[in-house]
């Protein structure tokens, strides 16, 4: 029988958000149960290597270490105190409101599974069942991505695998860089590189910093991010690393891995310059990242009220203690929009608390970074006309090797214009990733060049009766009951 592990409060994910949350929560007096996919508390911002091999970590390599340093001083003496249960390695599968017409203190249950990388290394973590009376999701986001002629080949990675690779294992994944997409995001990445002795031959922007003159006010309320980027350019200067903007790579060269790229500057929507084309040669990794993509599985399982976001993603709505439109469920990090840490931060400590019973109190430091938030996403979007780049023979869904021409054929003589129905005429999404990778791309073909995607096709392309992989033994011992 499934082991079953009780809880005032629930919180799923160990990032920054998720941390947060559960350390406010078990502050304010609650029984805490956090679930978390990772190995160790720290999520993708704070991953750092295993504390099997380097026991005291030292914050060093993040910004905002000594904020980790701090939650989880706080969260290892509560998991002392016995306030928090901690259930890493494991990933929900399932999540499901008891009795909703109770309202607030209807509860909710999780139903868990090992990663398949945890339980390969530690056959004792199991499948464990949640139940709490309020549930917090921090399932934090990943790497946006848009295709273009190439990006299929070996030595192809998100930006953000990189810098995971670099952060877990102290080595890195190639010696010969090419960074490109958009976003602030770029800058730590090829920095990371470079101090870790990688060599990054160019960062492609594709927007220009003056982009940024309509949100200098927003810019001018957070000024640590301008301390934050003299770092990078003392970083980008010490090892001499270009830095292009208003460019990108239009394609990624190399027969069984990537040997080179194309590149070319583009104009503020994109548009390739004629005449700009170059390339560069002798590369074996390319990554490649266009913001962040929150993680809606489970939120939408709910059915929770979302919006569209400035840079385009599907988000949680909330109220001021990033509550839900379902009563007892609340909502942190990159799914209420993607804002950075220390906006998760901000608003994990606010769910937990209120999670937990508490008071929670306005914050002017998490309203500057909100704002901030939205002027990063307008000075850095999806450039509109980015589908020019792709020719018909382009993969976009590698997973199920599904073309540009396959999509858009689909679109103008099928009438597929959202991931749903794409999904049904050409098998986008229905790979192991599930759409995770190719759905903004695919939502985007389906809408037409410079259309932004609905709200509708984005749900529909997160949207999953099973929010991870889980063995079929596991769904035969479901226990059925009448309602």
């Amino acid at each position: 029988m499934t082991p079953i592990v009780s809880a005032d409060v629930a919180v799923v994910g160990a990032g920054p958000a998720g941390l947060a949350a559960a350390v406010a929560a078990a502050e304010s007096g609650a029984a805490v149960v956090l679930v978390d996919a990772g190995a160790q508390p720290g999520g993708q911002f704070w991953r750092h290597r295993p504390e099997t091999v380097v026991p005291e970590q030292e914050g060093k390599g993040h910004h905002g270490g000594r904020t980790y340093l701090d939650l989880r001083a706080r969260f290892d003496a509560a998991r002392g105190r016995g306030r928090i249960t901690y259930l890493p390695g494991l990933q929900v599968w399932m999540a499901q409101q008891l009795h909703p017409v109770q309202g607030d203190d209807a509860g909710f249950t999780l139903r868990t599974t090992p990663t398949a990388a945890v339980a390969a290394l530690e056959a004792s973590v199991g499948t464990q069942t949640v139940v709490a009376r309020r549930l917090v999701l921090c399932p934090g986001g990943y790497d946006r991505q848009l295709p273009v002629p190439g990006w299929d080949l070996p030595g192809v990675m998100a930006a953000g695998g990189i810098q995971a690779f670099i952060k877990a294992n102290g080595i890195l994944p190639g010696k010969r860089f090419v960074i490109a997409g958009t976003g602030p995001f770029l800058l730590p990445v090829a920095a990371n590189i470079a101090e870790a002795g990688g060599k990054v031959l160019a960062v492609l922007e594709s927007s220009s910093p003056t982009a940024w003159l309509p949100h200098l006010r927003a810019a001018a309320g957070v000024p640590e991010k301008a301390l934050e980027g003299a770092e990078y350019a003392a970083v980008f200067a010490r090892h001499r690393i270009p830095y292009r903007t208003r460019s990108i790579v239009t394609e990624v060269l190399g027969t069984d891995h990537v040997s080179g790229v194309r590149t070319a500057r583009v104009d503020a929507d994109g548009r390739v310059r004629p005449g700009t084309e170059r390339a560069y040669e002798d590369v074996d990794v390319v990554g490649f990242g266009w913001g962040f993509t929150p993680q809606m599985e489970l939120p939408l399982s709910f059915g929770v009220q979302t919006r569209l976001d400035a840079d385009g993603s599907l988000v949680g709505v909330v109220d001021e203690r990033q509550q839900s439109s379902v009563p007892g469920l609340f909502l942190a990090g990159e799914v209420t929009g993607v804002g950075g840490a220390t906006l998760a931060v901000l608003e994990g400590l606010a769910a937990g608390t209120a999670a937990a019973g508490g008071t929670v109190l306005p914050e002017k430091t998490a309203a500057r970074h909100r704002r901030f938030a939205e002027a990063m996403h307008r000075a850095h979007p999806v450039p509109p006309a980015w589908q020019d780049w792709l020719v018909p023979e382009t993969i976009v869904c590698r997973c199920e090797e599904v073309t540009a021409r396959q999509l858009t054929d689909a679109r103008e003589s099928l009438g597929a214009r959202d991931t749903r129905t794409l999904k049904s005429f050409t098998r986008a999404g229905m790979g192991w990733c599930q759409g995770r990778v190719c759905g903004f791309a695919a939502a985007c073909i389906g809408a037409g060049s410079g259309v932004a995607p609905t709200a509708e096709s984005l749900s529909g392309s997160a949207k999953r009766p099973l929010a991870a992989p889980v063995g079929i033994g596991e769904l035969a011992a479901l226990e059925t009951t009448d309602n």
